[in-house]
């Protein structure tokens, strides 16, 4: 078995790094949270760590999944950070969601030390990292991809390789354009047929028989219905990702006029105190201007 490491351990990082460690593999663990490293090292036999540094200084592949790009920066380029203890040879495979720009140059940095570096970005929220089938979406060099690919499949059930430096996240980005405006068309349309008199368990039955069919609408409007907003993916986090999908935009000259009114839904119910709850509380922020709840009667 590998010797590996593994940075980041919030909602997806924690059961990712799990797996990993059920899987056999040797893992050494880092968190900004240090309490959830050490509870990962003692219930899965992983070893702690206390900097990055120390990770990198025995794997032969690390992974990290962190909240944006300046944590991404600060872990693995910062004081005490990967790039400080890592040795020729070594992969670094970052499951962030964060700009793909800034992810190639912190490729090249790795790269003039003698390190591999991929972007290998994730779908499948907080259930896709437990069970391990998450969808990765890989960019870099192929055969490096394929040195890894034993690694990722603990955590994933399908992997995509992209293309060179980036692209995994230029992937990742305009899957999560697409899902974010599903999400917007998803609560206006729910909140309008409920204001009608609609029941809202009939108006999904509809969906769920016609063109307008989708697997995040199947997935969510339970817990709306339910008004269970437990975070399984942050309306914070999938704002930090709708803003670096509306930059990629700006940086490829492609304009995004529906992507730029999601994003003013996830600002407003950032606003509004919903930053911490799943990001389909966002439909609170059109149920309070309607005057209408989207609940189970």
């Amino acid at each position: 078995m590998a010797k590996l490491g593994f940075l980041g351990l919030g909602l997806m990082g924690y059961p990712m790094a799990r797996n990993l460690l059920r899987a056999g593999h040797e893992v050494a663990l880092w968190s900004h949270t240090s309490a959830k490293a050490h509870k990962l090292a003692a219930e899965a036999k992983g070893r702690f760590c206390d900097t990055p540094k120390q990770v990198a200084e025995n794997a032969e592949c690390i992974f990290l999944c962190v909240g944006d790009t300046e944590m991404a920066k600060a872990v693995m380029l910062g004081p005490g950070g990967l790039i400080e203890g890592v040795r020729p040879g070594t992969v670094v495979a970052d499951a962030s969601t964060i700009s793909p720009s800034e992810s190639r140059r912190i490729g090249t940095a790795f790269r003039a030390k003698g390190v591999e570096f991929l972007d290998i970005p994730c779908t499948g929220s907080t259930p896709g990292a437990e069970g391990g089938t998450l969808t990765f979406m890989i960019g870099g060099d192929q055969s490096v991809f394929e040195k890894v690919k034993p690694y990722l499949e603990p955590m994933g059930k399908r992997l995509y390789y992209c293309g060179g430096p980036g692209m995994g996240l230029q992937a990742k980005l305009s899957q999560n354009l697409i899902l974010s405006n599903i999400l917007m068309a998803f609560n206006e349309g729910m909140v309008l047929a409920a204001k009608g008199g609609i029941d809202p368990q009939l108006m999904l039955d509809i969906l769920e028989n016609s063109a307008a069919r989708s697997g995040l609408i199947a997935y969510k409007a339970p817990f709306v219905f339910r008004r269970d907003f437990q975070a399984n993916f942050s309306v914070k986090w999938m704002d930090k990702d709708v803003g670096l999908v509306l930059d990629l935009g700006k940086e490829l000259g492609v304009p995004l006029l529906l992507t730029s009114l999601t994003r003013q839904l996830f600002q407003t119910a950032i606003a509004a105190g919903y930053a911490d709850e799943d990001m389909c509380s966002t439909i609170k922020v059109l149920e309070g201007l309607a005057g209408v709840e989207v609940k189970s009667q």
